[in-house]
């Protein structure tokens, strides 16, 4: 069975670059607030959420672990294309468009009998699924049939919230508590990805997207080992 573990970065694209009624849509209830300060909050933490939605934002890297080969691959935006290998030669890094990413992560996909995720369910899948019909690329598999049946998909949040009987907790969380290196300790959340983004700082996101991926299959050994039943 070939198993990927894989986890996505997503960065909003210019907010004037969306349509009057888009925007006019997205502002409707902050433009409605009559104190301006409150208003100004409300405008920015709107435009900053945008980097969640796939009408909204892009794919910017997308890494991938092959279990069963063992090797780890990133695919990062990049205007030309390129190729390099992390300091410990253990993660083989490339530079290509949005398009480009996408359309190899579902060839890579039609391969794969099961993908594991953290929160992919909710987030990574259908954003991709969704940015490919954006692009007029057709994904190569449905991860998301069955939320009950682990056979294609793993989310570990859902594993270890049971389905969601138990709180969520982010990736962080879970590493701290099970004594796993979290990606959060590189200086680097998933918040700041834009700000690194428009700084220019692309590589530095494709490495923390393989440390995500990293730290996620290190959770799904936990997992599979001790409440995979």
């Amino acid at each position: 069975m070939r198993k990927i573990v894989f986890d996505i970065e997503t960065c909003s694209l210019p907010f004037q670059s969306l349509s009057e009624s888009q925007r006019e849509y997205l502002l409707h209830f902050a433009e409605k607030e009559k104190d301006e300060a409150v208003k100004t909050e409300m405008i920015n933490e709107t435009i900053r959420f945008t980097s969640l939605y796939p009408y909204t934002a892009k794919v910017i890297a997308i890494g991938i672990y092959d279990v069963e080969k063992e090797k780890s691959f990133v695919y990062y935006e990049s205007m030309i294309e390129e190729e390099w290998f992390s300091e410990d030669n253990q993660v083989h890094f490339k530079g290509v468009s949005e398009e480009s990413m996408i359309k190899s992560f579902w060839r890579i996909a039609e391969f794969t009998d099961q993908v594991i995720t953290f929160n992919g369910r909710n987030f990574d899948v259908p954003f991709l699924m969704l940015r490919s019909a954006l692009l007029q690329i057709r994904p190569s598999k449905n991860f998301l049939k069955n939320r009950f049946d682990i056979s294609k998909h793993v989310d570990l949040l859902e594993q270890f919230t049971f389905f969601g009987v138990t709180r969520k907790f982010n990736l962080d969380f879970y590493c701290q508590s099970f004594g796993i290196d979290s990606p959060k300790s590189k200086d680097i959340t998933g918040m700041e990805v834009k700000s690194l983004y428009e700084a220019g700082r692309i590589k530095e996101i494709a490495i923390y997207c393989s440390n995500d991926v990293s730290a996620t299959f290190k959770l799904y050994k936990i997992w599979n080992e001790y409440l995979n039943f």
